[in-house]
């Protein structure tokens, strides 16, 4: 920390005040003592006794002049007093440097931060209000983008129920004032409206499932549970609708169970989920494979399809909510956009993590989640 000219010579003056009080307190304890001593010829006795006792050094020194040794004791506590002050002074300044950066900050410069270097409890009093600083910049950060988050979901289920809706309201327009030429289009019109609504119905049920996930407090019906079964059943209930699209569903797994803890019902949403999003995204594909295997204290599991590569300018935003690789949000090839989403949250809240890969050849969702429930993991790298 620098100090400014005009606090240089505050601690000059200080320095010099200080000098003089001491000198004029010492002067006035001589005197006071030697006008004590003058006054009283048994303590000069005294004195002279002590005074031809005390030796010093290899050579029997004698201390003849007491007044010496007392000038130089005082002069010692007067170095340290002059020092004391001088310090205490120094200090008050840092502070009052600190608390000026403090109001250089208050008044909007948040990029700007306490550079001093300093020791003691003033650089942990500094360290301390940086930390303080950045942790609120930190929370006005995240306050500002739950805002967007909070503008980007309105946006988003706007857009996504104002279509079903516009068209609802159209086709039940229609029949309203009789605007059909026959009862086929009359069954067509209502055909139409129900489909919408269907849609907009599986809209507000995935909004209702990614807000209940996303709660921290939503507690999970944990149970043992044999994923190996669990991956079997869900490939069998799946085949007709593979079959349609003219995928083969196969289940890779080691030859003994594979036993976690989890939630059942949550886990098998998140496995619907990927099967889905690789039926309605998994472009040209062929096969798709559910595969686990275990690993010490986890489980990691593939769902992989061979169908197009995802670019990877996506990847990294496929798990955001309303997020889809095609921009047109179209409802032909894309449910809600919130499937990924609800997948990462169920994942996460069990203590596991999620995220997907993508090349010529193959797509694939990797999960890893721990095999007790009360053990999470932590995401140290995505090489499998």
């Amino acid at each position: 920390m620098k100090l400014t000219g005009r606090e240089k010579s505050e601690l000059f003056f200080e320095g010099v005040v200080t000098v003089i009080l001491l000198l004029l307190l010492n002067l006035s304890i001589v005197v006071l003592i030697n006008s004590a001593i003058a006054n009283n010829p048994g303590l000069q006795s005294g004195i002279f006794q002590i005074k031809r006792s005390i030796k010093l050094g290899p050579t029997n020194l004698q201390l003849w002049s007491y007044e010496n040794l007392f000038i130089a004791l005082m002069l010692v506590a007067d170095g340290f007093v002059v020092y004391w002050r001088l310090i205490r002074r120094y200090k008050q300044m840092q502070l009052r440097h600190i608390i000026s950066e403090l109001h250089y900050i208050a008044a909007g410069h948040f990029d700007h931060r306490i550079a001093f270097n300093l020791t003691g409890d003033t650089q942990r009093v500094v360290e301390s209000v940086n930390a303080l600083v950045d942790s609120a910049i930190h929370s006005m950060d995240e306050e500002r983008e739950i805002e967007r988050s909070k503008d980007a979901l309105i946006t988003n289920v706007s857009h996504d129920i104002r279509t079903p809706l516009t068209s609802i309201i159209g086709y039940l327009g229609l029949i309203e004032n009789k605007q059909y030429q026959s009862e086929d289009d009359l069954v067509k019109y209502a055909h139409i409206a129900y489909l919408k609504a269907t849609q907009m119905k599986s809209l507000v049920e995935d909004l209702f499932e990614y807000t209940k996930v996303r709660q921290t407090e939503t507690s999970l019906n944990i149970s043992k549970l044999n994923l190996t079964a669990m991956l079997e059943q869900l490939a069998a209930s799946f085949e007709l609708e593979a079959n349609k699209k003219h995928l083969t569903i196969e289940v890779e797994s080691g030859p003994e169970p594979i036993y976690l803890e989890a939630d059942a019902e949550k886990l098998g949403r998140v496995f619907n989920n990927l099967i889905t999003n690789a039926f309605k995204y998994g472009d040209g594909a062929h096969r798709l494979v559910l595969q686990a295997e275990q690993r010490d204290q986890e489980v990691v599991i593939h769902v992989t399809n061979d169908g197009k590569r995802i670019p990877a300018a996506s990847l990294g935003r496929l798990f955001e909510r309303f997020y889809r690789v095609e921009e047109s949000r179209s409802k032909a090839t894309g449910g809600s956009g919130l499937g990924l989403a609800i997948a990462q949250s169920i994942v996460e809240h069990h203590g596991g993590y999620i995220f997907a890969q993508s090349d010529d050849e193959q797509t694939s969702f990797v999960i890893h989640l721990p095999i007790k429930h009360d053990h999470p993991l932590t995401k140290n790298d995505q090489n499998v």
